[in-house]
């Protein structure tokens, strides 16, 4: 049975000081038996949401990394700097960051391998654009996506990791995927893993659904058999909001 898990991606807002706040509004409430709840912050607000997490089931979460260990490569975060501050997960190769900031599968790839090198679990994004969803490509997109961000895995890791399906054209702009549509596409990626690995593996892996989740819609995707919880970003930055969202994962 895969344990339903809820990451709110806060991308590029909370300081320190309002990440603490957002801990204290919502522990106790957001901490569900049976639902993982995870949230991903920006770099400068970890410590702080580490520390205030402490003796919570909460779990706290990256928003990238880069795959080597150290070096000159200024403004990156690596692994062991991550895990040293009590960070368990990393969204890597989010479409934000493949538009923004030329991620591309070759570098997911190389920070998925890494995650898994310095004990992190990898929050792996997949989707199509609008422009290839209208083609008819959304399947072969998310196949090369899906194929190249788990090569080299053992399929110890690949059971471990997360990947989220988030088409692109959902993603903060108030649409979102049918409950219907989201599972189609995400059993098809639990097919890939199948194939790549073995059939307890795609068994084992959570496939998250991410676009425009809200407290509204959130049940009827949890409702269908293959999604196995959300990336949520904006409407994971009020905690009232989150802990519906949690909730609504049981």
């Amino acid at each position: 049975m895969r344990t339903p898990i809820i990451a709110g991606n806060w991308k590029m807002f909370k300081t320190a000081k309002e990440a603490a706040e957002f801990v204290r509004e919502v522990k106790g409430k957001a901490e569900i038996p049976g639902v993982e709840s995870v949230i991903c912050a920006p770099f400068t607000a970890l410590p702080a949401l580490a520390e205030a997490v402490k003796g919570t089931g909460l779990k706290v979460g990256a928003q990238n990394m880069h795959w080597e260990e150290s070096g000159a490569f200024t403004g990156e975060i690596s692994g062991p700097m991550l895990k040293e501050l009590g960070v368990e997960y990393v969204i890597i190769g989010h479409s934000e960051r493949r538009a923004y900031f030329a991620e591309t599968d070759e570098t997911v790839n190389k920070k998925v391998l890494a995650a898994f090198k310095y004990g992190l679990v990898p929050i792996i994004c997949v989707g199509e654009k609008l422009e290839e969803r209208e083609a008819g490509r959304t399947k072969e997109v998310c196949k090369t996506q899906t194929e190249a961000a788990l090569r080299g895995l053992t399929a110890e890791q690949a059971r471990r990791a997360v990947i989220a399906y988030e088409p692109v054209w959902a993603i903060g702009t108030g649409k979102s995927s049918s409950a219907e549509d989201a599972n189609e596409v995400i059993a098809y990626i639990r097919k890939l893993v199948g194939a790549l690995f073995d059939a307890g593996t795609a068994e084992a892996i959570r496939i998250q659904y991410g676009g425009s989740v809200k407290p509204g819609n959130i049940r009827e995707f949890m409702s269908r058999p293959d999604i196995d919880g959300a990336l949520v970003g904006g409407a994971s930055l009020d905690a009232a909001s989150y802990i519906q969202l949690v909730e609504g994962a049981r």
